[in-house]
């Protein structure tokens, strides 16, 4: 995996020949994360001269029109100052092509093209095909790219696709989208994108659990009292209301970046630092997930929609209200879960979940709450509780790990109270800002799918969620409403008051 530092790591070399070709190129996600991705890897010496963009849309534009919309997105997304030799060396081997999606002929003219940057810039036949597009297309890109021909790989080169989420609705349309796209592609063809494991924090999970004799042996049920995962959200669905609205919390965020983040905190050590053996290990902590049993959701999930309120200064309608929302809509838009894992290193230990959107604030963050330590001995005195002690991945708007423990207060009485130790990633190695998708682009390019998901790993997160769709289904869960700029409703904090925890506070100062 490459550094998402924009300086050159000495471990990294520049990625190889490769024609990156992006369907949707004309839309949101190219402009505001893939091409200051691109630039910084450019700016960072990780994209080699053989790199080619070709971008794919509707819209009517020359090279020369496609590359000048890119640099002034460039200039409005950019993570640090824009070197304008730097662009303008990448901005020469961009490319435009009109396409419509469905039309065999936009495929033909695609083979041509990227023959023809191949003579020109010796791209190897090397073809990364990036759907940045919505996934009701998926299925069809990848049909039109087999009939073509494009998806073929040679000895002497290859193929590679990348699919943004979300990768199906349920489970019989994940394994549906699966078994087509099983028709034209290898597994290790297929890179189904999560631009939350592009994070530092995200990635150093692996090397804190496991290269770390401090933390290992205390990994498991007889230390963790329990985990806590937040992804909280202080917009509300902005201009996604008509995604929005036919996905909800759920859908949307639970069996790709939450379980994520679940399968690396929990996950048995891989045998080595492979692709495979770390997305098997992933796979298999899902699959140990514990489905609800539909009298359970009730007690275990809680769904709710935002009402009109104020997040700072900034007041926000009542999400029905929100455009291409349904005025009836009963659509979630948070969530939490109370999750169990059926394995011996985790029997007992509840993990809890919750993303929501037009929340408090911004924070992504996994917390880990050790068990107490006795009372015994500070029985007689002035002591009336112990400090919790709690590990903190911080991983947004903040890249830091943070450690919460007890410290006696300076004085002759014994008196305790909170302090904590930050490892802040910005402070300790420095380095410009990234985008996060540095690092997944460049591993495709390079082949390391470690990053990525598998097919097994999609289908065994639609199965955890899988009961809760049947029981909301079946009218076994209320909608709850919350005002924009809380913490969500009530009964979340009742879900873990029931067990005697709550929510640690994410309102906790950063390390700057």
């Amino acid at each position: 995996m490459a550094t998402d530092s924009t300086t050159p790591s000495p471990n990294a070399p520049p990625a190889g020949p490769c024609a990156m070709v992006v369907f949707g190129a004309a839309g949101d996600l190219t402009s505001r994360l893939l091409v200051p991705a691109l630039y910084n890897l450019a700016a960072g010496g990780l994209l080699g001269e053989k790199f080619v963009l070709i971008g794919l849309a509707r819209a009517p534009l020359t090279d020369a029109d496609f590359r000048a919309q890119l640099g002034e997105a460039l200039l409005r997304h950019a993570t640090a100052a824009v070197d304008p030799a730097v662009w303008d060396a990448l901005a020469q081997r961009v490319f435009y092509l009109e396409a419509h999606f469905e039309a065999p002929d936009t495929y033909a003219r695609l083979r041509r093209r990227l023959a023809e940057v191949e003579g020109e810039f010796n791209t190897g036949g090397n073809a990364l095909f990036y759907l940045a597009t919505a996934a009701e297309h998926f299925g069809g890109i990848v049909e039109q790219l087999g009939w073509a021909g494009l998806t073929r790989e040679q000895t002497d080169h290859w193929r590679r696709v990348i699919l943004e989420k979300p990768f199906g609705q349920d489970l019989a349309s994940a394994q549906t989208l699966n078994a087509r796209l099983r028709r034209d592609l290898l597994e290790k063809q297929v890179y189904r994108i999560d631009h939350y494991l592009g994070k530092e924090t995200v990635q150093n999970i692996l090397v804190l659990r496991f290269a770390n004799g401090l933390f290992e042996p205390l990994w498991n049920r007889n230390h963790i009292d329990h985990v806590q995962i937040t992804v909280a959200e202080s917009v509300g669905v902005e201009k996604r209301g008509g995604y929005y609205d036919r996905a909800g919390a759920l859908r949307d965020m639970v069996p790709n970046h939450l379980f994520q983040l679940l399968a690396l905190t929990a996950m048995e050590p891989p045998t080595c630092f492979g692709a495979d053996a770390v997305r098997t290990e992933k796979t298999k902590l899902l699959e140990a997930v514990q489905a609800l049993k539909p009298a359970q959701v009730p007690a275990h999930v809680v769904r709710a929609q935002y009402a009109a309120g104020t997040i700072g200064e900034r007041a926000l309608p009542d999400y029905r209200s929100e455009p291409r929302v349904a005025p009836d809509s009963t659509t979630e838009t948070f969530i939490a879960l109370k999750l169990a894992v059926d394995n011996w290193r985790w029997a007992g230990v509840p993990f809890y979940l919750r993303t929501g959107k037009a929340l408090t604030r911004r924070s992504t963050e996994i917390a880990i709450r050790f068990k107490q330590a006795p009372y015994a001995m500070f029985r007689d005195t002035p002591v009336e509780r112990l400090t919790p002690n709690y590990l903190v991945l911080h991983i947004q708007p903040e890249e830091r790990i943070s450690l919460e423990f007890g410290a006696k207060v300076p004085g002759p009485a014994v008196r305790m109270t909170g302090v904590g130790m930050d490892f802040c990633y910005n402070r300790h190695f420095g380095g410009e800002r990234a985008i996060g998708y540095e690092t997944l682009i460049y591993d495709c390019i390079m082949g390391d799918a470690t990053l990525f998901q598998r097919s097994d790993t999609v289908e065994a997160a639609w199965g955890v969620v899988e009961p809760i769709f049947a029981a909301w289904n079946n009218s076994m869960a209320d909608l709850l409403t919350y005002p924009a700029g809380s913490w969500g409703p009530q009964q979340a904090e009742e879900m873990l008051g029931r067990d005697g925890r709550q929510w640690r506070s994410t309102d906790h100062d950063s390390c700057r």
